[in-house]
């Protein structure tokens, strides 16, 4: 565990996707994590934005701690050379174990899987599960339309619109992290 007893909680994507800037921001937060003294927490893998989001903040010193369920080793290439790196069952399990070792949780740009871990921390925190910070790190626009997607269903009486509290869209990395000493401090 690192010196100031945070970690943090990296859902994303386990491909590049198509603009440069994904990759950029995965880096610079990873830097930024280890900088922080701030673990990052994530799913084991060692390709796409995992990869470079935990590559960085091991090159920056930083402590990771990363979680795979065993049908995914293969395809995301389990990046075992971690702080701290488990194996679990299922994607549930793993989903559990990320966001019971963290203090905040942060969705990259990403996939099916990504927005899977961001609706289903958002339906805990909804549920009174939990009280962290969830954050939306909208690199170019990126989430811009799942923002819209969730006015929408408070519009359309689907949630309370506390709900659209209980996220916090950050478009830059040094944003997020500005946020995230506030929170974690």
């Amino acid at each position: 565990m690192p010196r100031s007893g945070n970690s943090v909680c990296v859902f994303c994507g386990s491909r590049n996707g198509v603009r440069e800037s994904y990759e950029s921001a995965a880096r610079e937060l990873g830097v930024a994590l280890a900088a922080e003294d701030w673990r990052l927490v994530y799913g084991a893998g060692d390709i796409g934005l995992m990869g470079a989001v935990a590559s960085a903040a091991q090159a920056a010193g930083g402590e990771t701690f990363g979680v795979i369920p065993t049908h995914l080793m293969p395809h995301e290439v389990a990046k075992q050379d971690l702080s701290r790196f488990i194996v679990t069952e299922d994607m549930h399990e793993r989903k559990k174990v990320m966001y019971m070792n963290s203090q905040a949780i942060v969705v990259m740009p990403g996939g099916a899987g990504s927005l899977d871990e961001f609706f289903e921390v958002l339906t805990w925190r909804q549920l009174g599960l939990h009280d962290k910070s969830i954050y939306l790190l909208n690199t170019d626009g990126y989430w811009d339309k799942l923002s819209q997607l969730l006015d929408h269903v408070v519009a359309e009486g689907f949630a309370d619109t506390s709900l659209l509290s209980f996220v916090s869209v950050k478009a830059t990395v040094a944003e997020l992290v500005e946020a995230l000493r506030a929170d974690l401090s």
